[in-house]
């Protein structure tokens, strides 16, 4: 009946976002607030996705799944629950033992945590890794190898790349370590489902993460973090440790040295990946060692945040020759 004023495309044209008018298999896509134009590709996980008339076409492979341990005892299970547990003992992260007592598995890591500074939480020391009868032993920046009686041959390769040492085996288990506090441990999608320890068990739903050894579940972490310990002769651990509590001098520094990871410099990766339990985490870490290293931990938990920002396709270059 009357006219409207405004713009708006002509018949059979869309509206590209930017103001433009395009056919329809020219219209762009959007991705974490960024345009693609049409046919561009974008990686997510192992999957490749490619912009066709405004609306992403993805490969449906089933990725790898990833459990990461860093710092002073934090956990992110391979379906992405992010939790703290302190035990001083050796653990289970993660083994294909599951079930019942005569279950067959193919490999075992066990993670020995010892106090890092005087607080009393706990860093990650060594790593043994079980491939059928070959054992590893991860620690002092180096690795050795034993071979057992029993269990099969399982082959595995390994290699440096940058900082890390990487050990991949032939039966889809891969381990990727910092030489410090920090493991990656990398499964392929035949494990979804049939692991258990302090990783979770692998099946895409966080909420069941804290299975115990027994197989019930459990909302806290102490007891679910307990009853994967190796040797019975360890103490249960009864209560969580606010390292930030117990050196108040150090809180401040540690707040405004954490801050990294909140600032603009990681601005980018905020949208894709919540900052805010990592910024606590290294907070926690910045204030618990204090016996030396402190900078070392500081920048293994800012480089956790920073892997994280990667795996999601933001890449952030925050280390200057003043930061780590």
């Amino acid at each position: 009946a009357e006219c409207v004023s405004g713009c708006v495309c002509p018949e059979g044209l869309f509206d590209d976002g930017k103001g433009g008018c395009v056919e329809e298999k020219d219209c762009p896509c959007i991705h974490n607030n960024q345009w693609y134009s049409p046919g561009q590709k974008i990686t997510v996980d192992c999957n490749t996705c490619t912009c066709q008339k405004g609306l992403w076409s993805c490969t449906e492979y089933v990725c790898y799944g990833t459990c990461m341990i860093y710092g002073s005892g934090h956990y992110i299970t391979f379906d992405g629950k992010f939790y703290d547990f302190d035990g001083s003992c050796e653990y289970v992260a993660t083994q294909d033992f599951c079930g019942d007592k005569n279950s067959s598995g193919s490999f075992s890591i066990i993670t020995e945590n010892v106090p890092c500074g005087t607080t009393g939480v706990t860093c990650s020391k060594a790593i043994k890794m079980f491939l059928g009868k070959t054992e590893l032993k991860l620690e002092n920046k180096d690795y050795k190898e034993n071979q057992r009686d029993i269990g099969d041959d399982v082959r595995y390769w390994n290699r440096t790349v940058g900082l890390y040492l990487v050990i991949e085996a032939s039966n889809g288990v891969m381990l990727i370590w910092d030489k410090k506090t920090t493991v990656f441990i990398k499964l392929t999608p035949d494990y979804k489902g049939k692991v258990c320890g302090l990783c979770g068990n692998f099946d895409d739903k966080s909420n069941n993460d804290f299975t115990t050894r027994s197989g019930l579940q459990e909302t806290n972490a102490l007891k679910f973090g307990n009853s994967w310990k190796q040797s019975s002769m360890c103490p249960d651990i009864t209560q969580e440790i606010e390292p930030c509590d117990v050196k108040p001098h150090r809180k401040s520094w540690a707040e405004k040295e954490c801050s990294i990871i909140r600032s603009e410099v990681f601005k980018i990766c905020h949208s894709k990946v919540d900052p805010i339990p990592f910024y606590e985490a290294c907070v926690h870490d910045a204030c618990s060692c204090d016996s030396g290293g402190d900078c070392e931990c500081f920048c293994s938990a800012v480089a956790a945040y920073a892997q994280e920002c990667t795996k999601a396709q933001a890449c952030v270059f925050w280390r200057t020759p003043d930061i780590c």
